[in-house]
């Protein structure tokens, strides 16, 4: 899997999406319409390491991370409870490698919220990720849902 084909089939498949680039990653957005700002976030994929986020070792070359927020619950069934909010520039604390690639993990630090990552995803582990991308998107048309009132 390349970082394109991951947000081609979001774009394509999640009606309502739009493609951001900001903050050195591109994410996708539910914002049907346009009618919000910037939207809500669906998903993000990373390729390079940023000031308060070098624990997936986005450095390395060809390496990137794909991450998503899903439902507290969500988080729950797959890592436990959602970690403390790390102090700025930190990580959370979870037993993990963040830099591990091709698995599903707790996001190195936005755990806090329920964001979950994969670092280049093969296209098996991508079928994985498809249902919590599905759960991201309907999600994030909640959220969207109540802002947009």
């Amino acid at each position: 899997m390349t970082p394109d084909k991951i947000l081609n089939y979001c774009l394509n498949t999640l009606e309502g999406t739009v493609l951001v680039s900001s903050w050195g990653e591109r994410g996708i957005f539910y914002n049907p319409g346009g009618k919000l700002k910037r939207g809500v976030y669906v998903l993000t994929v990373k390729e390079k390491d940023g000031e308060n986020d070098k624990s997936s070792r986005l450095s390395r070359e060809g390496v990137y991370r794909v991450s998503l927020g899903l439902r507290p619950e969500t988080f729950l069934r797959l890592f436990g409870p959602l970690p403390p909010r790390p102090p700025k520039g930190g990580i959370v604390e979870m037993p993990f490698d963040f830099s591990q690639p091709d698995c599903l993990l707790p996001h190195p630090v936005y755990a806090w919220m329920g964001w979950v990552c994969g670092m280049n995803p093969s296209p098996r582990t991508f079928e994985t990720l498809k249902p919590l991308i599905e759960e991201s998107y309907e999600y994030a048309r909640e959220k969207y849902a109540k802002r947009a009132k």
